[in-house]
């Protein structure tokens, strides 16, 4: 059979549009293989939404090239949208398949390469055709796509121009596959998520709720608003955990705050992006708020959902931004008290206004602002997990070593990074990234873990003991067990 091979760049959308695209691939018998390996045809799904973004982009379609120079390789993804717009070519691609058809990419596929095709036709079928689906314990869920903010640096809505929201009762059916098939924790992601249901001439239709749902006469969704999603989906059996991806300051509702607040299933998480934390830049940036209101904001929010953890992106070196600008980001990085953030250079965007404004930043000046930056949001970070030292936190096992970020970027979906450790890692609900020693046959569970000491990203904790298996007794003859012996024990 031939053998497939894919690389996401970029957001939470993108790994999870690789992934329906993967699934494809999958049940029409071609073989997954991992994209450092040498593949018959390799997907590269890019991101454009910085320099360095597009710059990987390239790097890995040339990489997909040396890999086996006789592969098809497939270029898909905001960046195959922004060359088109700027008129670059790739001598290393075969197809380039636009951003708003990259669903179709096993179809423009067999299109263009028909042996493709005989090959499958003539291979063994596999023995079975179910999706691998993301091959870890959470599973992400795009729920609406497009944004129309325009913000004068960003060239996403030109990229993803249209906005569309999923009816509820087609996310619930997937939801409910996803438990089927063992997922715990999803997380719900779309380019404006908090835009969910809003554009003109939606109506979300109630079939397909989850199963034993009563709905009563007067509470009938034509027109769902990303609340009564979240809630919906905390219903289906099987989901202990439904994480939220990346929400605008002025989307979070008191209505979705209350949902938060009433829903244990919803993680005490949001990723609130700030941008700037000045006035005149934000005003500049077209991003509808000021620092007046992102505050109120973070603030309403920690008042209603106890643990919360408020992490951000935050750009530097806009132009226009001078160093008291920037002294006002740093302010409201202290006042939120970030529990991780994203911190990035201002990139000029083809064809955004932001491109051609005068007072461009140096790029020594963003370099030195955005080390400033980082050095207090890991300050901010390290506060947030100390103060839940001592305390025993539900986490979510995700592999030995393993703890992959719920909102990382440029990883392949379908691998599990490993990491030297050998300690098992998980998440928090708070999103604090916690390592301890315990089994394998604790992966893919929720466990107590106590909070012991902070890392350089997270905490090293120790299991509960209701998650440990009964400890035999020593020996009569000894006082006490070799440590080895003891670890070997806990593990066993």
């Amino acid at each position: 059979m031939p053998t497939a091979a894919f690389m996401t760049l970029g957001c939470k959308v993108n790994q999870y549009e690789t992934q329906r695209i993967l699934d494809d691939f999958e049940r029409h018998g071609f073989t997954i293989t991992e994209f450092h390996r040498p593949a018959d045809i390799y997907v590269v799904n890019t991101c454009s939404v910085t320099q360095a973004a597009e710059r990987k982009s390239r790097n890995t379609l040339r990489r997909a090239r040396r890999l086996n120079p006789n592969a098809i390789v497939v270029m898909t993804g905001c960046y195959a949208e922004m060359a088109r717009i700027k008129g670059e070519a790739f001598e290393e691609v075969n197809l380039i398949v636009p951003n708003p058809h990259k669903m179709q990419t096993l179809n423009r596929l067999l299109e263009a390469f028909p042996e493709i095709r005989a090959s499958l036709q003539n291979s063994r079928p596999p023995s079975s055709t179910a999706p691998t689906l993301h091959r870890r314990t959470r599973a992400t869920i795009k729920v609406q796509d497009g944004c129309d903010v325009f913000c004068t640096f960003c060239s996403i809505p030109y990229t993803r121009t249209q906005m569309v929201s999923r009816p509820m009762g087609e996310i619930v059916s997937e939801v409910e596959r996803l438990a089927d098939q063992g997922f715990t924790e999803i997380v719900i992601t779309g380019v404006l998520v908090g835009a969910y249901g809003q554009e003109p001439g939606f109506e979300g239709r109630s079939e397909g709720l989850p199963r034993g749902t009563a709905w009563t006469p007067d509470r009938i969704y034509q027109r769902p608003d990303l609340a009564d999603l979240l809630l919906a989906l905390a219903k289906v059996e099987g989901i202990r955990r439904i994480r939220l991806s990346s929400i605008e300051p002025t989307q979070i509702t008191d209505r979705l705050l209350e949902a938060f607040a009433s829903e244990p299933k919803l993680c005490p998480h949001l990723h609130i992006p700030l941008q700037s934390g000045s006035d005149k830049i934000l005003a500049a940036m077209n991003r509808p708020y000021n620092q007046r209101f992102y505050l109120e904001r973070c603030a309403a929010a920690k008042a209603r959902i106890p643990d919360l953890a408020i992490t951000a992106d935050i750009m530097v070196g806009f132009p226009g931004e001078d160093r008291k600008d920037f002294e006002q980001t740093l302010y409201v990085a202290r006042e939120v008290g970030y529990a991780r953030a994203h911190v990035f250079r201002y990139s000029p965007r083809p064809n955004t206004p932001a491109a051609t404004m005068a007072d461009q930043v140096s790029d020594a000046e963003k370099e030195a602002r955005s080390q400033e930056l980082i050095a207090l949001c890991r300050e901010t970070q390290k506060r947030f997990i100390q103060s839940y030292l001592g305390r025993t936190m539900e986490v979510l096992v995700e592999g030995k070593g393993a703890a992959v970020e719920p909102s990382s970027e440029n990883e392949s979906i379908p691998l599990i990074k490993e990491e030297p450790s050998g300690l098992l890692g998980g998440y928090t609900g708070n999103y604090i990234r916690v390592q301890f020693t315990g089994g394998s046959h604790l992966i893919g569970k929720l466990v107590q873990v106590r909070l012991l000491e902070t890392t350089l990203d997270g905490a090293i904790g120790e299991i509960g003991d209701d998650t440990l298996e009964p400890m035999p007794e020593p020996p009569a003859d000894s006082h006490s067990l070799p440590l080895a012996t003891l670890s070997g024990q806990l593990l066993a």
